[in-house]
C-alpha cells in the first residue's frame, strides 16, 4: 500500500511574474509503506520542493498528494492531523534548537500533538536511545553538545512525534566521517525498528548507495527513474550527463568491465564489491 501518492503534481515559483520557473512537472508517484528510500538530483533538480509537498509545506500549483490515503488540503480540518504522519528534517537541524534542555527540545512536538505527559516522556526517552544518546544529557543545555549531539538531539525531536513518514534532508551535512557513519547508522537501524518509512535526501551517492533500497531521481522538475541502487548506478552515463556522480567502487568497477574483467552484477557499495571479488578468487581457485 503507498504511504504517499502523488497525481499529475506540478508546481510552479513565481507564476505570473518574468521569474516563473517550474519546479516540478506533472509528477506521478507512489511510494510505499515500510519504504527506506534515497532521493538524488542535481542542485535545483526540484527534489527540496517535492518533499516539501509530503507534509504540505507548499500546496500543489497543479494535481494532488495523498498521505496515507487521505488528499492534502481537501479538508483542512483534517491538514494538522495529516501532517503529523509525515515528520520532516531540515538541512542543519541543528540550528533550529531553541529550548534551554535537551528534554524540552525532543517533547516540543509530541506537545503540540496534545499528547499526555507520560507518553510524552516515553517519546523522549525512546527517541533519545534510538538516537544513540544517554538519558544523563536530557537536562542538559542543547548548546552544550557537541555539533553532531545537536544533531541527534534535534532529528530526536522528529522521531518523537512518531512519525509514518521521516524524511530528512542532507541529515549528514557538514558531519565528519566518523559523525556521518553514525547518523546513517541511526537512520537504518530506526528504520529496521519501527518499520515506517524513511526518505534520505543527499548529495552524497556513497551514502545512498550503503544505506538505502531504493532511489528516486529527480531531473528538471520530473522523475528520471525510481528503481534499486543497482539499477539507478548502472546508468552511469545518464547520472553524468545530470551532474550526479555514481559512487566511487561503481566506477571502479566499471571501468573493469570496459577492460573485459567483466563482472554479471552492478556494484555500488563496498561491502558488496567485495563479496564479488571473493566470489571471483573461490571461483578461480576451484578452476
Amino acid at each position: 500500500m503507498s504511504i504517499i501518492k502523488t497525481e499529475h503534481l506540478s508546481y510552479v515559483y513565481g507564476e505570473g511574474t518574468p521569474f516563473r520557473k517550474v519546479a516540478l512537472d506533472d509528477i506521478n508517484l507512489e511510494i510505499d509503506e515500510g519504504d527506506l528510500i534515497g532521493i538524488i538530483g542535481h542542485t535545483g533538480s526540484g527534489k527540496s520542493t517535492l518533499i516539501q509537498h509530503f507534509n504540505g509545506l507548499l500546496k500543489a500549483t497543479t494535481g494532488k498528494v495523498f498521505v496515507d490515503g487521505e488528499e492534502l488540503f481537501q479538508d483542512k480540518s483534517r491538514l494538522r492531523d495529516i501532517r503529523f504522519k509525515v515528520g520532516l528534517v531540515f538541512q542543519y537541524p541543528e540550528y533550529q534548537l531553541f529550548e534551554d534542555t535537551v528534554y524540552k527540545d525532543i517533547s516540543y512536538g509530541p506537545k503540540n500533538m496534545g499528547l499526555d505527559e507520560s507518553e510524552i516522556d516515553r517519546r523522549v526517552r525512546e527517541t533519545m536511545r534510538l538516537v544513540g544518546l544517554k538519558e544523563d544529557l536530557l537536562q542538559k543545555s542543547p548548546f552544550d553538545l557537541s555539533g553532531g549531539q545537536k544533531r541527534r538531539v534535534a532529528i530526536a525531536g522528529v522521531m518523537a512525534m512518531e512519525p509514518k513518514v521521516l524524511i530528512l534532508d542532507e541529515p549528514t551535512a557538514g558531519l565528519d566521517p566518523h559523525g556521518r557513519d553514525r547518523i546513517l547508522g541511526m537512520i537504518k537501524e530506526y528504520h529496521e525498528e519501527k518499520k515506517s518509512t524513511v526518505m534520505l535526501v543527499s548529495h552524497s551517492m556513497e551514502d545512498v548507495a550503503n544505506t538505502v533500497s531504493k532511489i528516486l531521481v529527480v531531473n528538471d522538475s520530473k522523475i528520471f527513474m525510481f528503481d534499486t541502487p543497482e539499477k539507478v548506478f548502472a546508468k552511469v552515463r545518464e547520472l553524468d550527463s545530470m551532474g550526479l556522480t555514481v559512487p566511487q567502487i561503481t566506477r571502479v568497477f566499471d571501468r573493469l568491465k570496459e577492460a573485459g574483467i567483466g563482472f554479471d552484477d552492478e556494484v555500488y557499495s563496498t561491502g558488496y564489491a567485495k563479496k564479488l571479488v571473493l566470489r571471483l578468487l573461490e571461483e578461480k581457485k576451484e578452476k
